[in-house]
Parts: structure tokens; sequence; C-alpha cells
């Protein structure tokens, strides 16, 4: 049996006093792709924040990666975000700045020297998301859909175990974001990582077929797509 890589039980999901999801059961195997659909405002962006920590888990358990969110302290959360892959649907990039340096920063930001492993690390994601030659660009030079390919190539930049993909092709016209996922499905397949694909675009599920979480009236449902 896969080794789970998340693992939500009875939990509950709340922002300020209001809780918005309740008694989440949720399991996702190492190196399953999963879809997390439902409309704007159903809870997706905040079972995504439970994920990584940025909301405090209100009641239940949940472990990301051997990492327990009910008792994680301020101390062990950059440790855990380490092994994620983040990407959200405006792209997060520092303008100012080259996509090499983008990926740079990044690396930096989790623990890597200056080098020739930071400099292969950054070759080897760029490649693998087709921008090898765009390395020197900025980012205001590129395409919506480059930009997301940088944000998914900085999101790989550590192995992670889970993708966590926001909405990510929320701003991009369907041929594009249909080509952003059968990416994102590609590399995290080669990288082993386990993928959580929020998006309220069901007609993206027609992309492949994967296993579906809906959030829905407060409540996570697990179906087969």
């Amino acid at each position: 049996m896969a080794t789970a890589i998340v693992e939500l039980r009875g939990a509950n999901i709340r922002q300020g006093e209001r809780n918005i999801l309740e008694k989440v059961d949720l399991t996702i195997a190492e190196g399953e792709f999963v879809y997390l659909v439902g409309k704007t405002g159903a809870g997706k962006s905040s079972l995504l924040k439970t994920l990584y920590a940025a909301l405090p888990l209100a009641a239940g358990s949940g472990t990301v990666s051997g990492f327990h969110l009910h008792k994680i302290g301020r101390r062990k959360i950059p440790q855990l975000r380490r092994q994620l892959g983040i990407v959200f649907q405006d792209f997060n990039l520092l303008m100012d700045r080259s996509v090499e340096d983008n990926l740079r920063f990044a690396l930096r930001a989790t623990g890597w020297k200056k080098g020739a492993d930071t400099e292969k690390r950054i070759d080897e994601v760029l490649t693998a998301v087709g921008l090898a030659d765009r390395r020197r660009s900025m980012p205001h030079t590129l395409s919506g859909g480059e930009r997301q390919r940088v944000a998914f190539a900085r999101a790989l930049l550590n192995k992670p175990a889970l993708l966590i993909a926001d909405e990510v092709t929320g701003n991009l016209d369907p041929e594009t974001s249909r080509e952003i996922l059968t990416l994102m499905r590609q590399l995290a397949t080669e990288n082993g990582s386990a993928v959580l694909f929020a998006t309220h675009d069901y007609r993206l599920l027609d992309t492949f077929q994967a296993r579906v979480v809906r959030c829905e009236e407060g409540r996570v449902f697990n179906a087969e797509n």
C-alpha cells in the first residue's frame, strides 16, 4: 500500500470564528493526482492553506508529509513547506528579477548555498518546463502560460512530496490551461510527487482521469471521476 502524504481525520477548518469546512476526512497517497473541485468560496483555498499551515487545524487531526498539523509549532512550519511545492493563480513571481533570479531566491530561502548545485538545479527545472532559453528573461516579457511554467519550476526545486495547485489556470485561456495541467501531471509523475489540483473549472477534469474531491456546503466529499 502506498504511503499517505496527506491524511486528515475529522478535521475542522476555520477562518477566524467561522467554520469553513467540518469533519473532513481526506487521504492522498504518495504519487497520487487528485482534483479538488467546488464553486468559488466553497472552501478549497482554506483546505489548501491548512495543508501548508497558513491556517491552523481547528479540530481533528492531520498529517502532511509526516508533520502533525494539529500540533505543529511555528519553527516547524518552514520545514513542512520545504516538503511542498505550492503554485498560485497569480504566479507570485518577483517582477524585478529575472527567471533565474526568481529560482535562485527560492533556493536560498530554503537553505541552498551558492554554487554549482544551485545552478544545475535551476537548469534542470527550467528544462523540465520548456523554458531553458528564457533563463535570463524578466517576468513581464513572458506570456501568462510561461509565467505559470516558471511558477511550476520554482515549486519543483526541492523535489516536493506534494504539489499544491490553487486555481493555477484561472487566468489562462482553455488551451493553455489544458497544457499547464498536462505538464503538471507529467512533471509530478517524473518527480514522484503527489498533486492536489484545486479548480472550479470542471472542464479540466476531462483532460485525464483522476480521483475527484469536492467541497460543497461546508463538507468534503470523495468521488471517482
